[in-house]
């Protein structure tokens, strides 16, 4: 038999901007980007691997949303197309790249030739990161770690300090809290309720949702009720905003047991994105000119549905 862990997420009662009782709603993607995500705001989209909210970051793009702060772990080609679509005033993040090919070419032109526009950077280590999500998950200041001790990122990155432990005398580095405007992630399921449910690797997704001000969640489908699942997670409906049904909503990353990683889609990437050209013809034919994230997938010959893998 299975060793099961199944984490139910609970947060203090009038945390979330003095509700007390929040219920989830259900909302098509369009509504939720549009009721959550303003112009200069603060908006993770958080995935690791898997469960990378892409039909959220192509309706942010589609709806043309600008000077926002991004934050991400390991920002990939997500956050690629927002930098390269002018969306983006300053990133937040850890190691940056497309996974398995190479740079990240709208990135490295925002930072290098400052196009379309003049990119801030604030970077910090994975575990700073995460320190950063548990830190505003938790209702506190800063995040405390040892990791930075020895390194001289501090010397490029302002948000790292210095704090002696009141016990032992060690000195640690803290990192000020993340508390994004806008937190999105995708999972597996959502059932009636509004209660969310995710397994396979979860990242710090658990987290941006706690420590956000607004969160939207994308879903592969609703379920009556939950199954059991080996280290599942479950999001209870009263620390979720709005969810939205998004088959294959995580196109090119994937969903466990519910869609595969397009891996032909991240080699490409490193063409089409290399020229700024190509790229903007790209997006403007499979983003821009498509309604939804169901057009999207139709654009690409990529079929959408529940358990397709």
């Amino acid at each position: 038999m299975l060793s099961l862990a199944v984490e139910f997420v609970l947060a203090a009662s009038g945390n979330r901007d003095g509700r007390s009782c929040n219920v989830a709603r259900f909302v098509a993607l369009t509504t939720a980007i549009n009721d959550a995500v303003h112009d200069g705001d603060i908006v993770a989209l958080e995935g690791f691997t898997h469960l990378i909210p892409f039909a959220a970051a192509h309706e942010i793009i589609r709806q043309r949303r600008r000077d926002l702060t991004l934050i991400r772990m390991t920002p990939d080609i997500i956050y690629d197309q927002l930098i390269g679509m002018g969306c983006a005033k300053k990133l937040i993040f850890s190691w940056a790249g497309n996974p398995g090919a190479g740079s990240l070419h709208r990135f490295r032109d925002a930072v290098e030739n400052a196009t379309p526009h003049e990119l801030e950077l604030e970077e910090h280590s994975h575990a700073g990161m995460a320190a950063r999500y548990q830190a505003g998950a938790s209702g506190l200041p800063f995040g405390i770690l040892r990791g930075y001790r020895g390194t001289d990122l501090s010397n490029v990155t302002a948000s790292i300090s210095e704090i002696t432990c009141p016990f032992t005398g060690e000195i640690l580095a803290a990192v000020p809290a993340l508390t994004p405007d806008v937190g999105v992630i995708c999972a597996q399921q959502a059932d009636r309720k509004g209660n969310v449910m995710m397994w396979g690797i979860t990242g710090v997704q658990k987290e941006v949702v706690l420590a956000a001000k607004r969160s939207v969640v994308l879903v592969e489908e609703i379920v009556d009720e939950f199954s059991p699942r080996t280290n599942g997670v479950v999001l209870p409906t009263w620390v979720v905003d709005t969810i939205s049904v998004v088959p294959s909503g995580p196109h090119p990353s994937y969903a466990q047991d519910y869609s595969h990683r397009d891996n032909s889609f991240y080699a490409s990437w490193e063409r089409i994105s290399r020229n700024r050209e190509t790229f903007l013809q790209w997006m403007t034919e499979h983003v821009l000119n498509t309604s939804d994230h169901a057009a999207y997938l139709a654009s690409l010959n990529v079929a959408q549905g529940v358990g397709n893998s």
